[in-house]
């Protein structure tokens, strides 16, 4: 993946996270859903895994990751990627 002709690095999870956002382009993704495909049924409740590579994954991919373009917060549901 590149962002301004630089490649970025990402982890595992990152890609995994990044690859279940593209694949699903403008649909929004439950927290649930996110967990259950990422993680595994086990860790459906653990949002905190969510936010965290979330925002990791901002950082590597948005040009202001306090006012993201690509990975929108939909509160209290999800995220959608755009």
């Amino acid at each position: 993946m590149k962002k301004n002709k630089e490649i970025i690095k990402l982890t595992g999870t990152e890609y995994n996270l990044f690859l279940l956002f593209a694949t699903n382009e403008g649909k929004v993704l439950t927290h649930q859903l996110m967990l259950k495909k990422i993680w595994g049924v086990g860790y459906q409740k653990e949002t905190q895994y969510l936010r965290v590579f979330v925002g990791q994954l901002r950082k590597k991919i948005e040009d202001d990751p306090n006012h993201p373009k690509h990975i929108i917060t939909e509160s209290g549901v999800g995220y959608r990627f755009q």
